[in-house]
């Protein structure tokens, strides 16, 4: 439903103040990376556009032709391929950074996919390059049943029609996955739809460990603040330290080679 329709994306998860885009660039900043970035799971390009005006060299990936298509006509600046995160190489390498932002990292399902990811990363980074990411966090659901015991249920117009997307959160502890299924309304006469999709949970020490046995050296982990957190980052606002909350913050370095 979303990953097809780019507007209707923008109209039901808008960001007018562009914090992930703003966030992602903060990092890049502290940690003095280099101008040549790569916007993994792109989307519909806004967080790329913004990394692009704040005078980074951007391509943004994305798996979706729709996206792409859109963010090439209404986020212009980047350059924009085609590319699934769990393996890549793309023109443009070696990037000075990589950007993950809104948990596309998660849908690496499996270890074997994750591996993929990582690997790709350390090919297409320069030495010493970072790798940005923002995803939920696993550890969060160790206990806690608040974003699974009641559906999120969010009303907004787009284009003159009301839509109603009610989303409701499992836990599936054998894959390690947090599976979503939300279901859509209009009061348009269309039919509803389902859309399910999944990510994978990942705790914070997990991902430590994947990301040193691929040659990263962990610079930051923490729960907040971040571009989706209560309250959400704002420029000037120092990384926290723990990592307990429903988001992850990770900015970690590619240890150079002998």
């Amino acid at each position: 439903m979303l990953t097809d329709n780019p507007e209707l994306y923008e109209a039901r998860f808008p960001d007018a103040e562009r914090l992930a885009g703003r966030w992602a660039e903060d990092c890049l900043r502290r940690h003095r990376a280099g101008r040549r970035v790569l916007d993994l799971g792109c989307g519909t390009g806004r967080d790329a556009a913004r990394l692009h005006r704040a005078g980074r060299r951007v391509v943004g990936a994305d798996l979706s032709t729709a996206m792409l298509t859109y963010a090439r006509t209404h986020h212009p600046g980047p350059e924009y391929v085609r590319a699934d995160l769990r393996g890549f190489d793309l023109p443009g390498a070696p990037f000075d950074a990589v950007v993950c932002l809104d948990s596309a990292l998660l849908y690496c399902h499996t270890d074997t996919e994750l591996d993929g990811f990582l690997a790709s990363c350390r090919r297409g980074l320069a030495p010493g390059g970072l790798l940005v990411a923002e995803m939920r966090n696993g550890a969060f659901f160790l206990g806690r049943t608040e974003l699974l015991d009641t559906p999120a249920v969010h009303d907004f117009t787009w284009q003159g029609t009301a839509y109603t997307s009610t989303t409701t959160l499992s836990l599936d502890r054998t894959a390690q996955l947090l599976r979503r299924t939300r279901r859509w309304s209009a009061d348009d006469g269309s039919p509803p739809h389902a859309q399910d999709s999944a990510w994978r949970l990942l705790f914070p020490q997990e991902l430590r460990r994947a990301l040193t046995a691929h040659g990263f050296e962990v610079l930051e982990l923490h729960d907040g603040p971040g571009p989706r957190t209560v309250p959400a980052w704002q420029e000037g606002t120092a990384p926290g330290t723990s990592a307990d909350g429903d988001r992850l913050h990770l900015v970690a370095r590619l240890t150079p080679t002998d």
